[in-house]
């Protein structure tokens, strides 16, 4: 029996130090770090590229750039709630680095060496350009500060041995991308847009058991997350926007209108209050992409 014993404390030990080294957080590359001088205007361009306002700001006041914090975004595993992101030294980010902000966008690692949890999309942000983030974290440096304080989140097992476990998560999920390259076409700059910055699959693709997408019927849109209804299938198939053209699609992302004389609601429509600020020209090249999808039809 104490052989037996000796045995299986070794084993769990083993196990135990396993888990530990595997759910390791990550920090993000050096080669991610840029020093200079930003492009703040190109900043403020990814920021609504990139939907922050949509999660991020205080909910129930007209500024869209005070980044507060406090939309509850209920999930099937307990609602989280979006932390204060503005430049408040001690409610939001004003006293983190550079690094630390890169590593948390693109590495869903924490400045105190915690993993976040994925409703924060850095899975696709992960792609994200350098030279973008440079000048975003640049741009957010700008805004006001607010000083709320957000209760965290809302799960049942929200315990730290749950968010180390966060890292088995990644394991399964989490693609270490390289940097996409937008030049070239606007299929390209639609491609980036889409894939990385407006992290378009992240609602619009269904989930299997491990909430990771569901690769195979990607953009074909699924189950909402908050439990009410289907997010719509933004592919060209059966059910999707195959009937809509470019023309169509531009124009949607820039009033909220669809060609058949309705508007595009519920959390899309704060989707278009960022997409609205982008040029023609971004917005374009985002319809051009996603013409480009394989045609997946709805369920």
């Amino acid at each position: 029996m104490r052989r037996f014993a000796f045995v299986g404390g070794v084993a769990a030990l083993l196990l135990a130090a396993a888990f530990w080294l595997l759910t390791m957080p990550e920090r993000a590359d050096p080669s991610m770090i840029l020093n200079g001088p930003a492009d703040v205007e190109n900043g403020r361009l990814v920021f609504y590229a990139g939907g922050c306002a949509s999660c991020h700001a205080t909910p129930n006041q007209p500024n869209e750039l005070l980044l507060g914090g406090g939309l509850n975004l209920p999930s099937p595993y307990g609602a989280f709630v979006a932390p204060n992101i503005s430049p408040d030294p001690k409610a939001g980010i004003g006293n983190w680095t550079e690094e630390q902000f890169v590593t948390a966008v693109t590495k869903g690692t924490s400045p105190e060496g915690r993993h976040l949890y994925p409703a924060f999309p850095y899975t696709t942000y992960a792609s994200a350009k350098p030279k973008d983030l440079h000048d975003l974290f640049a741009f957010m440096k700008t805004l006001p500060a607010s000083s709320d304080v957000q209760p965290g989140h809302e799960i049942p097992l929200d315990f730290p041995i749950v968010r180390r476990g966060v890292g088995l998560w990644k394991l399964m999920n989490y693609e270490h991308r390289a940097p996409m390259d937008d030049s070239g076409d606007p299929v390209a700059r639609g491609r980036y847009l889409i894939e990385s910055l407006g992290h378009c699959a992240e609602c619009h693709s269904p989930r299997d058991w491990t909430g990771g997408i569901v690769d195979s019927r990607r953009f074909a849109g699924g189950p909402n997350p908050n439990g009410k209804g289907k997010v719509p299938n933004i592919t060209p198939g059966k059910g999707g926007i195959g009937e809509w053209n470019e023309e169509d699609i531009a124009f949607s992302l820039q009033d909220g209108s669809t060609p058949d004389g309705d508007v595009l609601g519920g959390e899309m429509a704060r989707v278009v209050k960022n997409t609205a600020h982008l040029p023609d020209g971004d917005r374009q090249a985002m319809a051009a992409y996603l013409k480009t999808l394989t045609p997946i039809d709805s369920e």
